[in-house]
């Protein structure tokens, strides 16, 4: 059976788009439609989930959102691996899917949820004080990462499926986050980078980087 491909958080929005339509054509208000037939369109392509072709490279790491590179850089990850680590940041446009994905197989060890403020994603302070959502895993040979969903502007719900002691493959759906926002990826420092700032990435086939050897 075909799935289809629109990822489930994005039902409720989109039948009441629908419904909109049906209740102005239903008063005869068609001037309205001009408006909320673009919105539906809109809502429709926001939620969409297509499939993806997961690169079978036991070594590759994939992107866990679409978007573009915005940083990659060596620092110091005190807050999720405890360890030096690199760090490839990713934003999301409202254009972008937003279905996020697991970027290499795994456990859950940990699920850090941190209410805070909505900057813009692609501002630095953004990783520090907005509200964010990280999943740190750990994979057979314990190798320790982590992926921290940051909600943007305009981004107002983290979605997350993601429980400790969940194990998950690469390229699998794990959350989403509605409307702008932002994932940030920290890999263990020996890992190699295959991206650079300003690339156009898709969670679960573009490969970011690959594990150290």
């Amino acid at each position: 059976m075909a799935r289809f491909p629109v990822a489930r958080e994005g039902y409720p929005f989109i039948l009441a788009a629908f419904f909109c339509i049906i209740v102005v054509w239903a008063l005869g208000l068609l001037w309205l439609e001009a408006f909320f037939v673009p919105l539906a369109v809109f809502v429709v392509a926001f939620f969409r989930d297509p499939e993806r072709a997961v690169p079978d490279d036991p070594g590759a790491i994939v992107s866990p959102a679409d978007g573009r590179v915005i940083k990659v850089e060596r620092t110091r990850d005190d807050k999720f691996t405890r360890a030096d680590a690199l760090r490839i940041c990713i934003f999301m446009n409202v254009f972008n899917v937003h279905v996020n994905r697991v970027p290499a197989p795994g456990r859950v060890v940990d699920v850090i949820y941190n209410p805070g403020r909505f900057f813009n994603a692609s501002l630095d302070k953004a990783s520090l004080m907005n509200e964010q959502n990280a999943v740190v895993m750990e994979d057979r040979r314990g190798r320790r990462f982590a992926f921290n969903q940051i909600a943007g502007l305009v981004a107002r719900r983290i979605v997350c499926y993601a429980r400790p002691g969940m194990s998950y493959e690469k390229g699998e759906r794990f959350g989403m986050i509605r409307f702008g926002s932002r994932v940030d990826v920290y890999l263990p420092a020996g890992a190699s980078p295959k991206v650079r700032v300003g690339d156009r990435v898709r969670a679960g086939s573009s490969i970011i980087g690959y594990w150290d050897a």
